[in-house]
């Protein structure tokens, strides 16, 4: 798998609220109101990252947890990187029944 260009990555970026590029990767700092969701959040986007077995980068300090994704195998930016943001962006969104 090759990584995107900076114009294909661009270009994703702007369906993905939040996210930047950063150097060879897309980061995006996430704020919930306690720790108690935070640590949800990032359980659920862990079962994400198991089955595309894609793992972010990340860090939780309190009620914040900072996302780096990056494709370590092409040293820059995937789609893998890509779908799972958009995975992340899905947990967030209201339920519709």
């Amino acid at each position: 798998m090759s990584h995107l260009t900076d114009a294909q990555v661009a270009l994703q970026l702007e369906d993905l609220n939040g996210w930047t590029q950063e150097g060879d990767a897309i980061v995006k700092t996430y704020k919930f109101n306690d720790f108690i969701e935070a640590m949800s959040f990032m359980n659920q986007a862990a079962f994400h990252a198991q089955a595309m077995e894609h793992y972010p980068e990340w860090q939780n300090i309190y009620n914040q947890v900072t996302v780096r994704l990056i494709s370590h195998d092409v040293t820059g930016i995937t789609s893998h990187d890509i779908r799972l943001a958009k995975r992340m962006e899905e947990i967030l969104q209201p339920k519709r029944f």
